[in-house]
């Protein structure tokens, strides 16, 4: 099942907030509703975003806007969530074809999404292939954050892409996806997934991820990416940062996977990076559930930025831009998409 799609003239799309309890899909007809889909994390991840960003402006021109109309509303949209670059470069892309009519525009939407799916297969083929560089044969267990699989993407996934095909080859032995607070995607989203496709993994809280690095519980760490600098410098689910500096710490890989399209160049480094900060209520309360006293106020930053010295190799699904040997985002060629 993908994420989401476009299916006769609307937008459908999995309800994310609902699991693992229920597997809703919505069907969105109405940019108000996708913009408050986005906003509530029932889409989520960058490269879902993107292609959510398509497919919001294709929504809205199939009804008819055009002109003043329509860019207010792709305006809109770009800024639903201001810290990941897809969401507006899937918009941009699109409305470079307004002038030329919503099937034009549709058709470009189309494209991002079909585009997505072959991406995060290219992904998980050469971020596989650096595992077996850089650890060796045999199987390897890895630590992850966040949400980074097909949920997060259309089908497949980024992160969780490569441990997938990681899995498939038979070099995965265990993924450690920490629980991912306040909202828990880790737990609710990783580990459904994981335990969709059959691979072995256990949880972890959050603040364990350091302590059981140095104990060798993994070999690497794998993260996904919001918006990469053009120093390398990568804003990812707040947690990244931390779970980086305990695998620099160790000596263990940090890789960050993400497509091309997240990389923003006019963003020079992670300083640049407006963080987004989604308020007390997410940190007070749980599913409705009050966890601290009434009127505690929180700081509450949805992501944080790995520096770029912390990390092994940045994986996208036209090239590894090996880092830590002095590789650049500006110098790396592009290679060919991959198939799987």
């Amino acid at each position: 099942m993908r994420t989401i799609d476009w299916i006769d003239g609307h937008i459908e799309l999995i309800d994310q907030t609902k699991l693992p309890g229920e597997l809703v899909v919505r069907k969105v007809s109405d940019l108000d509703e996708l913009i408050d889909d986005i906003k509530r994390l029932a889409v989520r991840g960058a490269p879902a975003l993107g292609v959510s960003g398509g497919l919001g402006v294709a929504l809205v021109a199939q009804q008819g806007l055009t002109g003043s109309e329509l860019e207010e509303a792709a305006h809109r949209l770009a800024n639903a969530r201001p810290t990941a670059v897809n969401l507006s470069w899937g918009v941009k892309r699109v409305m470079q074809y307004a002038s030329e009519g919503k099937e034009r525009i549709l058709e470009e939407a189309l494209k991002i999404r079909d585009e997505d799916i072959a991406s995060c297969y290219s992904m998980g083929q050469y971020g596989a292939d650096l595992m077996e560089e850089l650890l060796g044969e045999g199987q390897h267990s890895v630590m992850t954050v966040c949400n980074t699989g097909g949920l997060a993407c259309v089908e497949r996934g980024t992160a969780l892409g490569v441990i997938q095909t990681m899995f498939e080859r038979g070099t995965l032995k265990e993924a450690l996806p920490v629980e991912t607070r306040p909202l828990l995607q880790g737990s609710r989203l990783t580990a459904w997934e994981l335990q969709q496709m059959g691979a072995p993994y256990r949880l972890i809280v959050d603040s364990a991820g350091p302590f059981l690095l140095r104990r060798g519980f993994a070999q690497a760490f794998f993260a996904g990416a919001d918006r990469i600098a053009a120093n390398g410098d990568t804003a990812n689910k707040i947690g990244t940062y931390s779970l980086s500096l305990g695998a620099k710490a160790m000596n263990l890989p940090v890789i960050i996977v993400a497509p091309e399209s997240t990389i923003d160049m006019a963003t020079k480094t992670g300083e640049d990076i407006k963080i987004e900060d989604r308020g007390s209520e997410e940190v007070a309360n749980f599913h409705g559930v009050r966890t601290a006293p009434e009127g505690t106020e929180a700081i509450n930053p949805a992501f944080d930025v790995t520096p770029h010295e912390n990390i092994t190799a940045i994986v996208t699904d036209r090239r590894v831009i090996r880092i830590a040997r002095g590789e650049t985002l500006a110098t790396v060629p592009l290679g060919p998409i991959r198939t799987k």
